[in-house]
């Protein structure tokens, strides 16, 4: 399915990105790695849960290319999004596979879905006062990847910066049992977000501490997927911080 079929209605167009997160790169190459990474090894068993589902576009995207006859069950905090995300979701037909709940995530139950789905919030900065607030991730900008990988799931799909601590993130995923079994890179230039001075600052410092590695004209951003350690399969995390720590 063409991704502009997803953006050329006007009914859902976002009129602010302090509103809605609209960054159509990123967004694909989520939706790329999921289908690949995600829907294309699962079966309908076992439920998939996703933190932040946005406006949907990512999931509906990857949905519409997959063969998955599976259930995700989505969280979005912001009402804007959440109504996009649920629009969107019916205007596709896709209700049976993707539904999206307007409440927390870390307050509803998780600990029975067998796959965990996101593009966390990564910006780094020292406070939320930020265009879009919601995607602040602490001091480093991997303080919610973090506490998502913590959540136990049996694996996880995240994705995650060069530029927000991905040694010590990988590093904390190793130490609670997991490996990295899968991973697909991109590059991307800085964007409306992460070019925001209070972010630019604190990504310096992170670069100065080596915590954050990129150029002046792009960083890496990687979809990964971790998954509790079994002697059945290779752990892939040096090579995958090899890639992230290149620039």
């Amino acid at each position: 399915m063409n991704k502009s079929l997803l953006t050329s209605d006007p009914a859902v167009e976002v009129q602010s990105p302090h509103q809605v997160f609209f960054c159509p790169e990123e967004s694909q190459f989520y939706a790329q790695c999921l289908e690949k990474m995600v829907l294309s090894q699962s079966t309908s068993a076992g439920p998939i849960v996703e933190f932040g589902s946005g406006d949907g576009s990512p999931v509906i995207q990857a949905l519409l290319r997959s063969s998955f006859k599976g259930a995700i069950q989505g969280y979005e905090l912001h009402s804007a999004a959440y109504q996009l995300a649920k629009f969107r979701i019916e205007q596709y037909g896709l209700t049976p596979y993707y539904q999206v709940h307007n409440h927390c995530f870390f307050e509803g139950s998780v600990t029975e879905a067998r796959c965990l789905i996101a593009n966390p919030p990564y910006l780094p900065a020292p406070d939320n006062q930020l265009y879009m607030p919601s995607l602040h991730g602490g001091d480093d900008g991997a303080t919610i990847t973090k506490q998502l990988i913590a959540q136990g799931c049996e694996q996880v799909m995240l994705m995650i910066s060069a530029y927000s601590n991905p040694v010590d993130t990988v590093n904390h995923a190793l130490k609670l049992g997991y490996d990295v079994v899968d991973f697909m890179v991109t590059p991307l230039k800085f964007g409306y977000y992460s070019c925001e001075p209070k972010v630019r600052d604190s990504i310096a410092k992170l670069k100065r501490r080596r915590q954050a590695f990129f150029s002046e004209r792009i960083y890496f951003l990687a979809g990964v997927l971790f998954r509790q350690k079994s002697a059945s399969t290779a752990c892939l995390s040096e090579e995958f911080l090899k890639v992230m720590t290149a620039l």
